[in-house]
């Protein structure tokens, strides 16, 4: 008697109903506010060659024999002045973040569509992340790294390892990724929210300070285009505020090493205004779309602290975006419109609890 033949290498995956989802992508963070932890994370971080482009070998014994053995402990101080009872505050912030957008799209979407959180170095790792999506029946996902300006540093160090992750599967989903947003209009909206907003809590400042994170000069010489989409920011969000540029200043912070980063900086910036006569200063930093070290403890503190006592009478942190309503809708609209053509993102009353 004929039988029909058994098809071999069909999986559970491939027999489910197909899934979308989106994926964020931030950063990274330690483990714990310990030197260890830190050290770890470091270690990862600093090795990739995107955000150090030095020739491996000599990199390499510089991290191993020198910042590994120096850094950490002062890194894990800095990481528990900020450390908050759940963890630490980028993954907080970034996971609070997800799970406002995870609800939106699933309230606007015809789904099933789902929103997920990866990191580039540590936990969640995106490899880990991208295997559990596609093992669930993700067959179409679009990542959103969360960075509005694009850098090699940042960005491209994403889809580096979002390559990785993919090459480990047989079957790679379809795949849509958002290179920036610096200059998108509803972004710049929530930006302009969040200062107006705290203006009328606390009144204006002499200046508004635009900290972005550094990168050195040599790779915007070699092709980056941060450094021009941090102007237009700059440049857009004044214009929504109606500030003149001489109110409206941009600076770059979290330099390291010798090499010249991108001017002006911050820390030399808010010195110089502080001995011009410039008694008060808010400071946001629109290139963060969560509060993390960088804004927290750096700008928030350790930058106030410099102001005051170069002889600044007031310093504000105007807080990052992080999960408000305007960033939740600005993102929301940003997928939908680089996921068109895709059924699961078309406008519906949701696709349920597509977890």
């Amino acid at each position: 008697m004929f039988s029909a033949p058994k098809f071999l290498g069909s999986s559970a995956a491939s027999a489910r109903p197909a899934r979308a989802a989106v994926l964020l992508v931030n950063l990274g963070t330690p483990d714990a506010p310990t030197p260890s932890a830190v050290r770890r994370y470091l270690d990862e971080f600093l090795s990739d060659p995107r955000v150090i482009e030095k020739p491996r070998w000599l990199w390499q014994l510089i991290l191993k024999l020198v910042i590994l053995n120096i850094r950490p402990r002062r890194s894990a101080h800095a990481y528990a002045r900020i450390w908050t009872a759940q963890g630490s505050p980028l993954l907080v912030q970034s996971q609070a973040l997800t799970d406002a957008l995870d609800r939106q799209l699933k309230s606007a979407c015809a789904g099933p569509v789902s929103v997920h959180l990866a990191m580039t170095y540590g936990a969640p790792a995106l490899r880990d992340v991208v295997a559990a999506l596609n093992a669930d029946g993700v067959r179409r996902l679009v990542v959103l790294p969360l960075y509005p300006q694009y850098s090699a540093t940042s960005t491209g160090a994403a889809i580096d390892a979002l390559a990785d992750a993919l090459k480990t599967l047989r079957w790679p989903p379809e795949l849509r990724t958002i290179g920036d947003y610096h200059d998108d209009p509803a972004h710049i909206d929530a930006l302009a929210q969040s200062v107006l907003a705290h203006w009328e809590r606390h009144g204006r400042a002499d200046r508004l300070l635009l900290s972005f994170h550094g990168i050195p000069q040599s790779y915007v010489e070699a092709g980056d285009p941060y450094l021009a989409q941090c102007r237009a920011t700059a440049d857009l969000l004044a214009k929504r505020l109606e500030l003149p540029r001489e109110q409206c200043l941009l600076a770059f912070q979290s330099r390291v090493g010798r090499e010249e980063w991108l001017k002006p900086y911050t820390d030399a910036t808010l010195r110089d205004l502080a001995a011009s006569g410039v008694g008060s200063v808010q400071v946001l930093c629109p290139g963060f779309a969560v509060d993390c070290l960088e804004t927290l403890e750096e700008i928030a503190m350790e930058n106030r602290a410099l102001f005051l006592e170069a002889g600044g009478k007031r310093y504000e942190y105007i807080p990052a975006l992080n999960d408000e309503a305007a960033q939740v809708a600005a993102l929301a609209a940003l997928v939908r419109r680089h996921t068109q053509g895709w059924a699961e993102f078309a406008p519906g009353e949701g696709g349920g609890d597509a977890a």
